[in-house]
């Protein structure tokens, strides 16, 4: 029976020597020394910072520990991202269009300024946030949950879905745009490191863009078993589905039967320009339209009716058609796994709020949660070796 946080680590493989202070252990790993730090107490001075990877590269090494015992299948991946609330409130923040930095500013600021172009942080959308915390001003100011808004970091997860070992982590700030961007980032990085490639990632819809499936399907050759994610229609009128779509001759035809294209004119298509949006207008002659018996379900103002189609629908697509399929339902289930990490995380390892601040801080903080994460699964799955005979 393991009976301490040691023992389990001793028993996966690890070799243990006890340090004092973070820079303590970071110089015992800088020298090559012949064993596994693991540090316990995640407030150790200078354990987290900008010039350290210690933390990255003892997850690295679990998950190495993990594909060695043949735990991590490699073939099925799920991706999704969970709000963790930071060391920041609300009563400590100024509007985001009046924060400037101090005069003599603290790591947490430091750190924040330096991610400013990070895709994962400061480039990952035009939009100001609402509020900044002073404290921690790379935390973002959201309610994206549907309660009381705070401030949070997204922690992002890649998963092996054979046993549901996290094979990459990614914290991000709390926007759409930075969690999709870590997973394109988790994905080449585990490639890059572990030789690792899924044959189908599973994620939920905000995970289903055009431009995300694309990526998938076009670049990296992954099947994205993602529910595409389509605004319809709210006010009763015929939706997109409605129209059926000729590739051969580029246009829709609408259910009264006239034709949606889009150019009416071969002089305006010969100097046509692909869309800044991303988006493919097809429009209806006004005249079809007004003579249509249908015309009050499809159009609910007086011009004709337009249909939109993305730069990326071929990836739309492949998406729609395996949702029909047997290994996307299972996909679907096995996507679950996922959720269950993040709420082990929260429940019984305690991460429902981060103790250290700035982007750097909250990189650490995570990294090592899904070490503890990976290292707990793993003694659970590797045999007890048999006791000694006298």
């Amino acid at each position: 029976m393991l009976t301490s946080a040691a023992d389990e680590l001793t028993h996966v493989g690890y070799t243990l020597m006890e340090v004092t202070f973070g820079e303590e252990g970071s110089s015992l790993v800088e020298r090559g020394e012949r064993f596994s730090p693991f540090m316990t107490d995640h407030l150790m001075r200078r354990l987290n910072g900008t010039d350290s990877d210690m933390l990255r590269r003892l997850f690295e090494e679990t998950v190495e520990r993990c594909i060695a015992q043949g735990l991590v299948g490699g073939e099925a991946f799920a991706v999704d991202a969970s709000m963790i609330k930071a060391d920041a409130n609300r009563q400590h923040s100024v509007p985001g269009d009046a924060w400037m930095p101090p005069d003599d500013p603290g790591h947490a600021v430091r750190d924040y300024l330096s991610v400013l172009d990070h895709a994962a942080f400061g480039a990952a959308t035009p939009v100001t946030p609402k509020f900044i915390a002073t404290a921690d001003p790379a935390s973002r100011w959201t309610g994206a949950n549907g309660g009381l808004a705070f401030f949070a970091y997204s922690d992002n997860y890649l998963i092996d879905l054979k046993y549901a070992f996290i094979v990459d982590v990614e914290a991000t700030t709390s926007v759409r745009q930075a969690e999709v961007g870590a997973a394109h980032t988790m994905l080449d990085r585990t490639e890059a490191r572990f030789r690792l490639k899924p044959e189908r990632l599973a994620a939920d819809t905000g995970y289903g863009d055009a431009a995300n499936l694309a990526w998938l399907v076009d670049e990296r050759g992954i099947e994205p078993h993602i529910p595409v994610f389509e605004k319809d229609r709210t006010d009763g009128s015929f939706g997109r589905g409605d129209f059926t779509y000729n590739a051969l001759a580029d246009r829709y035809t609408c259910p009264g039967g006239r034709e949606l294209r889009r150019y009416w004119q071969d002089s305006r298509e010969a100097k046509a320009k692909p869309p800044t949006d991303g988006l493919y207008r097809y429009r209806a002659r006004k005249a079809d339209c007004d003579a249509c018996d249908l015309r009050q379900r499809c159009r609910p103002g007086e011009a004709g009716r337009k249909v939109l189609r993305s730069i990326h629908e071929p990836a739309h697509d492949v998406a729609r058609q395996i949702a029909t399929t047997e290994a996307y339902l299972i996909s679907r289930r096995e996507r679950k796994r996922v959720e269950m990490l993040f709420a082990h995380l929260k429940r019984i390892l305690k991460v429902d709020r981060l103790r250290l601040r700035g982007p750097y801080g909250a990189k650490d903080e995570i990294l090592m949660a899904v070490i503890a994460q990976n290292l707990r699964k793993l003694a659970k799955l590797i045999p007890m070796p048999a006791p000694a005979v006298a």
